[in-house]
């Protein structure tokens, strides 16, 4: 199981407040910590909104890739619906040849819809945004002259699209939430599959991922070929009640106010302990019991081939993040692999 990071770029504002500028350098020291740590990924997400510094992805992971030698730079996810899929290729491309071959995308339609308005499109379109530039990317990386034609994008008519990519085929992966349809669409394309899961209890997903396994085997792809990763909300500490003590004030927080504007309930303590305990989406606590975790989600799913903690938007410190990398990439991805 490769296990890393996502990130969604946090400015820290609030209690933790820093400028925007002492926000991106610690994002990168903790990037190159997960590269010297030795995990295996490091992802960033894309937001477009005050509390985060992520609304230009590739240029965040081009500065990482010049500061790291192994792991794997990708997003998490690439809001493709509101962008062009030509640049898309284009600037991932350019970040796998600034890497030496270590660029991924996951790409996705959004959980936020910041984007949807800031670039023009009407929500309305949100799925056949996605499927039809879905389409075209998949195309462009198939195919250095490309011809094309659809509904939200000027035709293409055997127009070349470089740079092209250091990889031969550009890894590019399908980021989801729970709806069906996309599960059974990322098996049919024979995609590799990243699962957004952080809420109620992870074992629910299972139904899905035999959808998308059958849906792959059906279209004509070898189990290998179908690839699982998981992106849940984790920290990991020296003990389980550090990891707690560390992470629960942040969280409540932070949830209780996205609460307020989604319509959600406030978190009691109650309500995170279930998420903490071991079938529940939140992966926390010591090197041991969070692998232990690990290991019982991936038996439960029918097999993990990636797992990814996003732990920066709970309010923890610098330091707490950085150590947390260090414990996952010294102590819990060893543990794991070993147990499994």
């Amino acid at each position: 199981m490769e296990i890393g990071i996502d990130s969604f770029a946090s400015a820290m504002y609030g209690e933790n407040s820093l400028s925007s500028v002492d926000a991106m350098e610690q994002l990168l020291e903790r990037i190159v910590r997960a590269d010297q740590a030795g995990l295996d990924v490091f992802g960033i997400g894309e937001h477009h909104k005050k509390e985060f510094l992520d609304s230009a992805p590739e240029v965040i992971l081009a500065a990482a890739a010049a500061r790291t030698k192994r792991i794997l730079l990708g997003s998490a996810v690439k809001v493709l619906s509101t962008d062009d899929p030509v640049r898309v290729y284009q600037r991932f491309a350019t970040l796998d040849l600034i890497s030496r071959g270590r660029a991924e995308i996951v790409v996705g339609r959004g959980s936020a819809i910041d984007a949807y308005p800031l670039f023009g499109f009407d929500l309305k379109d949100y799925d056949a945004l996605f499927k039809e530039k879905l389409d075209l990317l998949l195309k462009i990386r198939e195919n250095e002259y490309v011809t094309w034609s659809g509904q939200f994008r000027p035709a293409l008519d055997k127009h070349p699209i470089y740079p092209r990519s250091l990889q031969e085929k550009l890894p590019v992966w399908l980021g989801v939430g729970g709806t069906p349809e996309s599960f059974v669409r990322a098996g049919s394309l024979g995609l590799p599959l990243m699962v957004a899961v952080i809420g109620g209890e992870t074992e629910r997903f299972r139904p899905l991922l035999d959808l998308y396994r059958e849906a792959g085997r059906s279209a004509g792809f070898a189990p290998g070929q179908l690839r699982v990763g998981l992106h849940s909300p984790g920290y990991v500490a020296d003990t389980d009640e550090k990891a707690v003590a560390d992470y629960y004030p942040g969280f409540k927080e932070l949830w209780t106010k996205l609460g307020r504007e989604r319509g959600w309930p406030a978190v009691t303590r109650e309500h995170f302990d279930v998420l903490a305990a071991p079938r529940g989406a939140l992966v926390l606590g010591g090197p041991e019991q969070v692998a232990k975790k690990l290991v019982r989600h991936s038996k439960a799913l029918g097999g993990i081939d990636r797992f990814t903690f996003q732990m920066d938007n709970a309010g923890l410190t610098h330091q707490q993040l950085m150590q947390s990398i260090e414990l996952i990439g010294t102590k819990v991805s060893p543990l794991v692999k070993k147990m499994l």
